[in-house]
């Protein structure tokens, strides 16, 4: 026992720059649970992500729907948005985003 313990705080302890996905033990009726890594590096390739499926869409899209275009989550899907609201390059009409 003590040596999956000691494992694990060695694992535990190495850190990485990506972001990291931690799923929750699948059980009947478990949600998955993600964590998002937030700083400036992950959430500029998220707005990067976003703006290339809306300029590929050419249209207005949902938020689910750019998240299913851009192969990302809806949360990584809204930072992407926050960030290119703040830069003035999508604005929204009625629920849809779409470039400014």
């Amino acid at each position: 026992m003590a040596e999956k313990k000691a494992t694990r705080k060695a694992a535990a302890s190495k850190t990485t720059a990506a972001p990291v996905t931690v799923a929750a033990p699948r059980r009947r009726g478990a949600v998955k649970k993600e964590e998002v890594v937030i700083n400036s590096e992950s959430v500029g390739f998220r707005a990067g992500d976003v703006y290339q499926a809306l300029a590929a869409a050419g249209k207005a899209l949902s938020v689910a729907d750019i998240a299913k275009a851009a192969n990302i989550t809806t949360e990584e899907a809204y930072l992407g948005i926050g960030w290119l609201f703040k830069e003035g390059k999508v604005k929204d009409e009625d629920k849809l985003i779409t470039l400014a």
